[in-house]
């Protein structure tokens, strides 16, 4: 059955780092992974305003993502311009929000971007992901993730929601192929103006 395909899939750490060499562009979700899920609402004069946290290491591992010749993008349901401002501060080349089928724009970004699926991952926390999880070829979800999504995914991120998470993918992926010290050295590079 597909939970049974799942768990054996990547049963060992040489088989998800011979995956992880594949992969050239990471979608994320953005709540419950890039933060814990909690949305803030904030009382202004004409309603509310959301506010949202993200990790700061999540920032710069997408830095060092993008460093190595990576893509990374962001596909959430919600509309934020919370969202919308992160996005253009990461510099992400893709950020799809207010999306209801994912799957689907996953495949019309795999047919843009001309990518076959083995070289996409996807990290989700929920549900609304799962469908996601079928149409790449790499699947990830936090360690707070319901149990059944964590039984469906290829690896489960040792962290929780906000926690993170994007950062150790992203070290994982760029560690495996063998771009990580490249991309902190361009990194630091940068540091001296």
């Amino acid at each position: 059955n597909f939970v049974q395909q799942h768990r054996a899939v990547g049963a060992n750490s040489m088989e998800h780092c011979e995956r992880f060499k594949k992969i050239k562009l990471l979608l994320s979700d953005v709540d419950g992974v890039m933060n814990d899920g909690r949305i803030y609402y904030i009382p202004t004069e004409d309603g509310a305003k959301v506010a949202k946290f993200f990790n700061v290491k999540d920032g710069l591992g997408i830095g060092l993502f993008q460093r190595a010749g990576l893509e990374f993008g962001i596909i959430t349901g919600r509309k934020d311009k919370v969202v919308e401002i992160r996005c253009r501060e990461l510099g992400c080349k893709i950020c799809a929000l207010g999306v209801k089928d994912k799957a689907a724009k996953v495949l019309e970004i795999l047919q843009r971007e001309k990518l076959p699926e083995e070289a996409v991952a996807y990290i989700g926390d929920d549900w609304n992901d799962f469908p996601v999880f079928e149409v790449v070829g790499f699947s990830l979800a936090p360690q707070d993730a319901p149990s059944e999504i964590r039984e469906r995914v290829d690896y489960v991120i040792p962290l929780r929601g906000g926690e993170g998470v994007i950062r150790y993918a992203v070290e994982k992926i760029l560690k495996c192929s063998g771009l990580f010290e490249r991309a902190v050295g361009e990194f630091l590079k940068s540091l001296k103006g």
